[in-house]
């Protein structure tokens, strides 16, 4: 009779926790064709709201932000985001290789994967979440042109410390003007904060912030053409 209990128990709890996984797996693949046409909020940006800290969030269309700022962010971020299908299979691989030898990663995060991180997962260092991600990349490339992956990343990419998502609130912060408006110098360096925002001030750029800012206007003019698929038309006016 205690045996049959605890078998009615154990069957009680896998089916609550393959019903949370049902969840989990439901909310993406119903999500990502919504934000076809609905702007979405993040993660991040949720975990703001419900902690009462500010938000400072003005969306922008693609075409009404700089195709410099665009291409920037390609040629830093993901240089293959026209060509791959959401996920860098060669970075990956190496990545993969360089955790299994032990070795510090170097990171493989494509553009498409850090809309799904912060759309659908959480932040941090996770061998779980970067699993997750792949997939994830996968669909949302399946779902969304290119062009609509990366309006929604530069509308909801962290771009301050104070709770500044999307290159509007960032560039407004920065500079005061509007991300339609950014030359190479202010393009590039609102690029160099992605990776710390927390930290890095566009308005007062370190030397070291200068000089990879110098590396990517220098990386778009020479193969911009691989940014073109964000462009109007398939093209980019640098």
């Amino acid at each position: 009779m205690a045996r049959r209990r605890k078998s009615k128990g154990l069957w009680r709890i896998l089916r609550w926790l393959g019903l949370a996984v049902a969840v989990l797996v439901a909310i993406p693949v119903l999500l990502t064709p919504v934000y076809l046409f609905v702007d979405p909020v993040s993660v991040p940006m949720l975990e703001r709201y419900l902690t009462g800290r500010p938000v400072d969030r003005q969306w922008r269309d693609i075409d009404d932000i700089s195709d410099r700022l665009k291409a920037s962010v390609i040629l830093s971020e993901d240089g293959q985001f026209c060509r791959h299908w959401g996920v860098d299979l060669g970075a990956l691989r190496d990545e993969v290789e360089n955790f299994i030898d032990g070795k510090e990663a170097r990171g493989a995060s494509t553009i498409t994967m850090q809309v799904a991180r912060n759309l659908f997962l959480w932040n941090g260092q996770s061998v779980i979440r970067k699993a997750l991600e792949v997939p994830l990349a996968f669909y949302i490339d399946l779902v969304l042109p290119k062009r609509r992956i990366m309006e929604i990343y530069l509308n909801i990419a962290e771009w301050g410390p104070e709770g500044q998502f999307g290159v509007a609130a960032g560039a407004q912060r920065a500079f005061g003007i509007e991300p339609q408006n950014l030359d190479w110098r202010t393009a590039t360096l609102l690029v160099t904060v992605l990776p710390n925002p927390m930290l890095r001030q566009p308005a007062r750029p370190s030397p070291g912030m200068l000089r990879i800012a110098g590396i990517i206007e220098a990386r778009v003019i020479e193969y911009g053409d691989r940014a073109s698929c964000v462009g109007e038309g398939g093209r980019l006016a640098l």
